[in-house]
Parts: C-alpha cells; sequence; structure tokens
C-alpha cells in the first residue's frame, strides 16, 4: 500500500513539473544579425550559443532560456541581437594608458519581443570586455560573457513577466 500511495505521489508530481516550468517567461534567443558593413571577426553561431549558455546560467531561477521555440509552450519571447558597431582592442594602449582603457567594444541593439512579434523591450548599448581572457577568444572573442551579463541585467531591470 506505501508503495502505491508513493508511486501515486511521484506521479502527481512529476505531472506537476511542467506546469510549475510554465510559471516562468520563456525566453528564444534567436539568430544573431549584424548591421550592414559591419566587420565581425568571430563566429556569430557560437557567439550565439555561448551566449545562450551564459543567460541560462545567470538567469534560469526567472526565465527559461532556450535556443528553439518549444512546441508545448503557448507564450513565449523571443530574443533578437544585432551587432551595431565593432572596435578591436588595442593591448599597448591597455598596456601604457590603464586597464579599463584599449578593450575590445561592440555596440549592440537587442530586444524582446512576443510570439506575435509585438515588441515588449529594446535596449541599445556598449559591451566591453572583460580585463582577463577567456577560453572563447579564438571563436567568439572576449565578448561573450560580458554580453550575455549586459543583455541578463537589462532584462532583469525591465521586470518582464
Amino acid at each position: 500500500m506505501r508503495k502505491e500511495i508513493a508511486l501515486l505521489f511521484v506521479l502527481v508530481f512529476s505531472c506537476a513539473l511542467p506546469s510549475l516550468a510554465q510559471d516562468k517567461p520563456t525566453i528564444v534567443v534567436q539568430p544573431f544579425t549584424m548591421a550592414s558593413g559591419v566587420s565581425w571577426p568571430y563566429d556569430m553561431k557560437t557567439l550565439e550559443t555561448q551566449t545562450t549558455a551564459e543567460l541560462h546560467n545567470q538567469d534560469a531561477k526567472k526565465y527559461n532560456i532556450v535556443a528553439e521555440a518549444p512546441a508545448t509552450t503557448t507564450s513565449y519571447l523571443s530574443l533578437h541581437v544585432e551587432v551595431l558597431e565593432w572596435h578591436p582592442g588595442n593591448a599597448a594602449k591597455r598596456y601604457f594608458v590603464g586597464m579599463g582603457t584599449g578593450r575590445e567594444t561592440a555596440k549592440i541593439r537587442f530586444e524582446l519581443t512576443d510570439q506575435n512579434g509585438k515588441r515588449v523591450f529594446e535596449h541599445e548599448d556598449t559591451v566591453r570586455t572583460e580585463f582577463y581572457a577567456s577560453a572563447y577568444s579564438s571563436s567568439v572573442g572576449q565578448l561573450a560573457h560580458p554580453l550575455a551579463d549586459k543583455i541578463g541585467h537589462r532584462i532583469a531591470e525591465a521586470k518582464i513577466e
């Protein structure tokens, strides 16, 4: 009898998990784009993947961060990121002038839209590399982590529900 009750409890709890997970908004990271004429030396798909992972690690308690629109969720938000400008870093300037100068930068615009394409949130910002190199620097530069941090903080400040 106890095993049957325990099994029933497990079944009820496992059925309730998907509904609990849907209490959080789902954000689908769309393919990143570049403004016309922007020189970008890194693999954009790898940057998307790394940013998605960083956002998931950073904001998993508030949002479901996914790379594709879920078939089971009726409502979700799409994150669109566009690189507007990119400027390479200058190690000599960082060394001689100071650690805060001469870093690689990218100006980005990002927005959240609902599943109907209606804009919910939009922001434009400049992302700068961190002071120390990352393991992904050869494929995505040193911008993946600061990019995800910037986007995550701005979305949190906007209090998207």
